[in-house]
């Protein structure tokens, strides 16, 4: 039994699809069966991955309107150990689509449970909003993981994310919990980073990923090449932090999963 994993913000440009794209890569790089689950009607973590997500015949929105099964969705070994479930832009008619479907917060979950057994990691990209596709991830994932820039609003919004988090937990999904905080874009050469690390720190009783993204343009750059950093640029520093988070997010799935025994046997 793996680990369901949604990457939210409702903010845009903190860090989401980098996240989701380079998170994976890095658990993939480690050996674990990855599934990659694009749910953002721009489709960014397809085309990350080097797949023309105009080319498509079967994507999420398909499989949400039951047109197909997911198998026929899957986009398999990506890179070694990874595989893709694409979106495109006609996602964005899902939320209408759906108006009157019966249960249709739980489409995602009860597709993705015919399969989630075959992969140790499922990363859910999010879009940058609190809608219908969200709540679908949400109701699909065991945690959320939440990017923050590190800018002066880096706050602003995080409690709503946190209150609909709450709500899906209440209401829809009792196991759902926050992974962690994840700072992303940060610059050491700034005191403002530093300050909302620190502000984020004293404000809010919730983990906080000790790994922190920094800016870095090998990072930039990777998407426009179809690759995620750690094939891109190995030796960067983008590279090196998403691996060392992918290592903090193993780490975290073995603790809870063996209540407490020493993990570091189990990490490579």
């Amino acid at each position: 039994m793996g680990r369901i994993i949604a990457i939210a913000n409702q903010k845009g440009g903190v860090g989401k699809t980098t996240t989701a794209i380079n998170l994976s890569a890095s658990l993939a790089a480690k050996k674990k069966k990855v599934l990659v689950i694009d749910t953002d009607p721009q489709g960014n973590t397809t085309s990350g991955f080097n797949i023309d997500k105009n080319d498509l015949d079967n994507t999420i929105y398909e499989l949400i309107l039951g047109e197909c099964s997911i198998q026929d969705c899957l986009i398999k070994d990506i890179i070694p150990n990874l595989t893709v479930l694409p979106s495109n832009v006609n996602l964005a008619a899902a939320e209408i689509e759906l108006i009157g479907v019966e249960k249709k917060e739980f489409i995602l979950k009860n597709e993705v449970d015919w399969i989630k057994d075959q992969y140790d990691f499922i990363i859910i990209d999010c879009p940058p909003s609190l809608n219908m596709l969200t709540v679908n991830a949400m109701t699909t994932a065991d945690t959320v993981l939440v990017p923050i820039q590190c800018e002066y609003y880096a706050l602003e919004g995080l409690s709503q994310l946190i209150h609909t988090v709450n709500l899906v937990r209440e209401r829809l999904n009792p196991n759902l919990q926050i992974e962690g905080i994840l700072f992303t874009m940060y610059d050491a050469r700034t005191n403002l980073s530093m300050q909302v690390v620190e502000n984020v720190k004293n404000n809010l009783n919730l983990r906080i990923f000790k790994t922190v993204i920094p800016r870095n343009i090998r990072l930039a750059e990777a998407p426009s090449y179809g690759l995620p950093i750690n094939l891109y640029d190995p030796k960067s520093t983008g590279a090196e932090s998403y691996m060392a988070l992918a290592k903090e997010v193993i780490e975290s799935f073995l603790y809870n999963l063996n209540q407490g025994v020493d993990q570091r046997k189990y990490l490579k």
